[in-house]
Formats: C-alpha cells, sequence, structure tokens
C-alpha cells in the first residue's frame, strides 16, 4: 500500500442546547453540525502486524487516543493480522469543542474499511463509531445535520453560506468534566442562560475571566458563539471588512482561524484519494 493522506475536518455547532441527562450517563442534546474546511492531515501506510499512531502533538499518547481506538475497532473485526501506521498532523486545536478527535476516528474507521476490504456498510461503522466518541457517527456520515439524541440522530441540513472566524483562546477544555459542571451548575443556579446559542456559555464564562471579558465587550457589536463544550468560539461572516473588524477584537494572546463552510466531507468517499 502507498502512503495515502487524507484530510480529517473540524466542525462547530451553530447551537447546542442540552435537554436532559439520561440514566446511562449520556445527555440528551438538540444542536446543529456544520462542517469546516480546518483539518487535521492522516497518513496511512503498511504497517504489517500491528497498529501505530504518531502524532505532531506531544500530548497524544501513541497508544491511549481515539484514534488508536477506532483502528483497534476495526481490527478486531477484520483480523489481528491485518496492521496500519497511522501519522497525524495536528491542525484543529485539541479540547476546543471542533470536534477534532471524533472526526479523526471517523476518518480512521472509513479509510481502514477500504484499506482492508472490509466492506462495512455506513450503519456498521456508525454503530462502531458510537462505542468511541458522541461525535464520530455525525464525521462517518460526514454531511451537515440537526442531531438530536446524544448527537446521533440526524436530519440533514444545507451548508451556511457564511465564512467564519474561529476564535481558539488556548484553553483545553474536558467534554466530559463540562457536562459534570452543567450538570451541577444547572441543579443549583437560578440564573438564566447568559445566550440560548449554547448550554455551555454560563459555566465557560463563570471559570474564565478572560472568556467573560471578551464576551462582555464584544456581544453587542458581534454574534459570539461557542462551540460544543468549547473551548473555541466563532463569529461569522460576509464581507472582508467584516473580518477585519473581528480579527481587530481577537486578544494578542489567542489564536484563530479563518475557515469556510464544507456542504459535506470529502471523507464520504475515499475513492478520491486512491483507497
Amino acid at each position: 500500500m502507498k502512503d495515502i493522506t487524507i484530510k480529517s475536518p473540524a466542525k462547530i455547532n451553530l447551537h447546542l442546547k442540552i435537554l436532559r441527562k439520561l440514566s446511562n450517563g449520556y445527555h440528551e442534546l438538540d444542536t446543529s453540525f456544520q462542517l469546516i474546511d480546518l483539518c487535521d492531515d492522516l497518513v496511512f501506510s503498511d504497517c504489517p502486524d500491528r497498529i501505530s499512531v504518531s502524532c505532531d502533538e506531544a500530548s497524544i499518547a501513541p497508544e491511549n487516543n481515539i484514534i488508536f481506538k477506532a483502528a483497534k475497532a476495526m481490527q478486531d473485526i477484520v483480523n489481528s493480522n491485518h496492521g496500519v501506521n497511522i501519522s497525524v498532523k495536528k491542525n484543529i486545536p485539541i479540547g476546543a469543542g471542533l470536534g477534532g478527535g471524533s472526526s479523526n476516528a471517523a476518518t480512521t474507521i472509513l479509510a481502514l474499511n477500504k484499506i482492508w476490504n472490509m466492506n462495512l456498510d455506513e450503519k456498521k461503522m456508525t454503530d462502531i463509531g458510537r462505542t468511541i466518541g458522541a461525535d464520530v457517527p455525525f464525521f462517518i456520515k460526514g454531511k451537515n445535520a440537526y442531531a438530536r439524541g446524544i448527537g446521533d440522530i440526524f436530519i440533514p441540513k444545507d451548508s451556511i453560506s457564511e465564512k467564519v472566524v474561529i476564535i481558539d483562546p488556548m484553553i483545553f477544555n474536558s467534554s466530559k468534566e463540562m457536562f459534570d459542571q452543567y450538570d451541577n451548575w444547572e441543579a443549583g443556579s437560578s440564573n438564566a442562560l447568559i445566550s440560548e446559542q449554547n448550554s455551555f456559555w454560563n459555566i465557560f464564562i463563570e471559570k474564565n475571566k478572560s472568556i467573560e471579558e471578551f464576551y462582555q465587550k464584544n456581544i453587542k457589536k458581534h454574534e459570539i458563539c461557542l462551540s460544543g463544550s468549547g473551548s473555541s468560539m466563532f463569529i461569522k461572516y460576509t464581507s472582508d471588512i467584516e473580518m477585519r473588524k473581528i480579527l481587530k477584537i481577537i486578544p494578542s494572546k489567542w489564536r484563530f482561524f479563518l475557515a469556510k463552510p464544507l456542504q459535506y466531507s470529502r471523507l464520504e468517499s475515499l475513492d478520491n484519494f486512491g483507497v
């Protein structure tokens, strides 16, 4: 097998509402997924008898990450003698609510299904993805959607037309910890949500003074949105003039990315990559 490089796209949540906590520990959600062209690069190459994952992001351990778990789940189905080396170049911020890990896992499932000639249908791959992460099924389907359930019941939707500035305050947010904190906040707070756009806004702002200052200073002039459980925010724009105004409000210590919306993920058809 020659090396195969596949782009693994991020997503933003146009809105995210937590409806209730379920008995299995997950949460019922009402959300809207939008794919964007901010991507990680995954390179798949031969490794005859084992799974090997390497990453340019030092915080991702070789055998304790969602990519390895996805590859191992596929290996368990096909044959233990199958192996692969997966090299990851991270561009999507980690712990930022942009779905980078889930996208990488979905990319791995879809790619190995082709590379190892497994011929699994979408339902089977989605079932595998669901055991690995709540957002993985969305990336396996690879189309913008409204989502309910735990984020795995989809209604297709058109892409937004605006471009987006992704604002990365370089804060790592654990999704599990954010859900736990939301449960505690909801149980003990009489405060209304700061914004209906995302149920995580209150706890994100309350635990980060820099975010509170940024939000309060700019929310009257810009529609600042939070993606997933944070920490990335985004602002939509339609012109370069708007974009330049947005860039001026971003603190110098933070990062930003200019992103375009995608109607669907190219992961839908790996034939384009010679797989």
